[in-house]
């Protein structure tokens, strides 16, 4: 995708990955952004930010799990600003804890914002996307949409959900010349690493790292986006030896950690 003059519309812009994907974009000649997040005073930030490298940029503070405020504003958004050529879907929230210890509430909120958040704004983007024939739809999933992992049930299920999702729309969409793109970071340095029990031996990457293999990708018409080489050893491991990385998982799991109903919970909007 030549994204020279486009509109891209990115979730989770106001800090870590949504953040790092919005500025590349800018930097790589993006025409005009949509910011879009819950915390207004940070995605204010951003997008002052953006604008010192010239790049139009309006901000809308959304809750994505309320449709009916999500399909006013890009309802509002696609009449003011013009079309949308590339929607990023990068908004989240992770909840960390045993399986046996989780908490019900959270787990609603890890599945209402991760896929029904994701499900409605695209619905909504894709449809006029139909109307213009163009379009890049990108689904910020994980390697734990590839490989599951201890303590992280309900995020890996998101996480695998976002995954089919996006195979299913890449199948649907193609004929009207829109391209459906799974982006799959493995563990990044934004504020969840902060609160996050963290897998030993793992190497965290950057944001940017993830935002560049974006790009790349795009550059590259790539279908899906596996970022890192831990990704890439971890996929391939569980298509040849999946009892290897599962014992290998279960090593490295923070789960021993973990005691009584001590858990940790970390947001990405």
């Amino acid at each position: 995708m030549d994204i020279q003059g486009k509109t891209a519309l990115v979730t989770g812009a106001s800090r870590g990955i949504g953040r790092a994907i919005a500025l590349e974009l800018a930097k790589g000649g993006i025409k005009r952004l949509l910011l879009v997040a819950r915390d207004r005073t940070r995605l204010a930030l951003v997008a002052d930010e953006i604008r010192t490298l010239g790049v139009e940029t309006i901000t809308l503070a959304l809750d994505l799990t309320v449709p009916i405020e999500v399909n006013v504003a890009i309802a509002r958004a696609w009449k003011t600003h013009g079309p949308i050529h590339l929607l990023v879907n990068c908004a989240g929230v992770a909840y960390q804890a045993p399986f046996l210890e989780s908490n019900l509430e959270k787990i609603q909120q890890e599945i209402s914002l991760n896929v029904m958040g994701m499900y409605t704004i695209t619905r909504l983007v894709a449809k006029r996307m139909v109307a213009q024939r163009e379009g890049t739809i990108v689904n910020v999933s994980s390697l734990m949409g590839k490989v599951a992992a201890p303590t992280m049930s309900t995020y890996s299920a998101t996480k695998f959900a976002i995954v089919g999702f996006t195979q299913a729309l890449r199948s649907e969409l193609a004929p009207y010349n829109i391209r459906v793109i799974a982006l799959l970071p493995s563990l990044t340095t934004t504020d969840m690493i902060k609160r996050l029990q963290l897998f030993r031996g793992v190497m965290p990457m950057t944001p940017e790292q993830v935002a560049n293999a974006l790009i790349i990708g795009l550059n590259k018409d790539s279908a899906e986006i596996v970022v890192g080489w831990q990704s890439h050893l971890a996929i391939w491991c569980q298509r040849l030896a999946p009892w290897l990385l599962e014992k290998i998982l279960l090593l490295a799991s923070p789960l021993p950690r973990f005691s009584g109903k001590a858990t940790t919970t970390f947001k990405v909007s």
